[in-house]
């Protein structure tokens, strides 16, 4: 009887080491404090990106459009209102992609991500910010953005 509660207690002991290094994995890999948003322009992408636990960083980004690797900025462009909203400390969090070329007209989805490096620079993971940005292309190459979500001010 002792050997069976010797086990069991191993096996907690060994399930609860794991959980322990699977979260602390986790939250080194894919850091909860990096928060941002995007919008269509009629030539391209534009947002902000900022990691809280660093306020100070300018974070690169990088932008898919259909799945597809499309270009790499740093958020390190003005954006006044993040600061008025209290999302940032400064206002030099901003990006844009501009002069998009983006294949064919129809609907299309872009999505943000934000190069995270781990302490050492051994690793890097992508985050993504906020949801993914969907919009149209018209026959001309202009941007037309597709609200999916709809807020309403109670």
């Amino acid at each position: 009887m002792k050997l069976a509660h010797a086990l069991i207690a191993k096996s907690i002991a060994e399930s609860i080491l794991v959980g322990v290094l699977a979260v602390t994995f986790y939250i080194s890999a894919f850091p909860p404090t990096y928060h941002g948003w995007g919008e269509v322009l009629p030539d391209g992408i534009a947002g902000w990106a900022v990691n809280h636990a660093s306020p100070w960083e300018r974070v690169e980004v990088q932008l898919f459009i259909d799945a597809k690797f499309v270009a790499t900025a740093t958020a390190n462009l003005n954006r006044p209102d993040i600061v008025a909203v209290g999302w940032a400390r400064d206002a030099w969090h901003g990006y844009k992609f501009d002069g998009l070329k983006v294949r064919g007209p129809g609907r299309h989805q872009a999505i943000v991500y934000v190069l995270h490096s781990t302490r050492s620079g051994s690793q890097q993971t992508l985050q993504r910010l906020g949801d993914p940005i969907w919009f149209n292309v018209d026959d001309s190459g202009m941007l037309e953005p597709i609200y999916t979500r709809r807020f309403v001010a109670r």
